[in-house]
């Protein structure tokens, strides 16, 4: 529910996609559908994964009923005119929660640098562990559903991607690379004896 609150910050009306798998029970829907409607936003079935585009359908009619109703109010998290250190607590403290965010010196020089060339008006991206809103990885989910509201976030260093134009915090041990599951599907994947691939599914 973290990741529709902060899209609803950013004035946007959502609708969840629920992808509804034949493993899931109607108590784990009917979960979802409750805490979805507690926060003001609906659950939308779609069964596209395998059954194709059209089983998707009714999830494109929710977007395009909001899109109708005009009622996004798009709102900015920060200005450009903030400074980059100011951004990334900026992120920390109003989509990850924490309570305190630390800068080490050398991310602290970089920012400084990146200020005084000419790209302090850039937006800001962190790369933090996929597991959890903090940038610790055993901390999973969202840390202040589970009594570990205040974590510190930890920005060990700062990289400039000019040509997209953005600028990355690294967060803890996180490094740059597409996140993967422990089991990548990967593992699972290969041809059998007659030569057809098997383990897609």
């Amino acid at each position: 529910m973290r990741q529709v609150a902060n899209l609803q910050g950013f004035g946007l009306p959502i609708p969840v996609a629920l992808n509804r798998f034949d493993t899931d029970t109607e108590a784990e829907i009917a979960a979802v559908h409750e805490a979805v409607s507690a926060i003001g936003a609906e659950a939308v079935f779609c069964t596209h994964w395998r059954d194709g585009g059209d089983r998707a359908a009714a999830l494109a009619h929710a977007v395009l009923a909001r899109l109708d109703a005009g009622s996004a109010r798009p709102s900015l998290l920060y200005p450009d005119e903030m400074p980059l250190a100011e951004k990334i607590v900026t992120v920390a403290r109003r989509r990850y929660r924490a309570g305190d965010v630390t800068v080490s010196d050398l991310a602290a020089r970089r920012l400084a640098t990146l200020e005084e060339t000419g790209f302090g008006r850039l937006p800001v991206c962190i790369a933090k562990t996929q597991y959890s809103f903090s940038a610790d990885p055993r901390l999973l989910g969202a840390p202040e559903w589970h009594s570990f509201e205040g974590h510190t976030f930890p920005v060990r260093e700062v990289r400039l991607s000019a040509g997209a134009g953005f600028v990355v915090a690294l967060a803890g041990d996180a490094i740059t690379m597409p996140g993967l599951p422990r089991n990548p599907a990967a593992e699972g994947m290969g041809l059998d004896d007659a030569g057809a691939i098997e383990g897609l599914f």
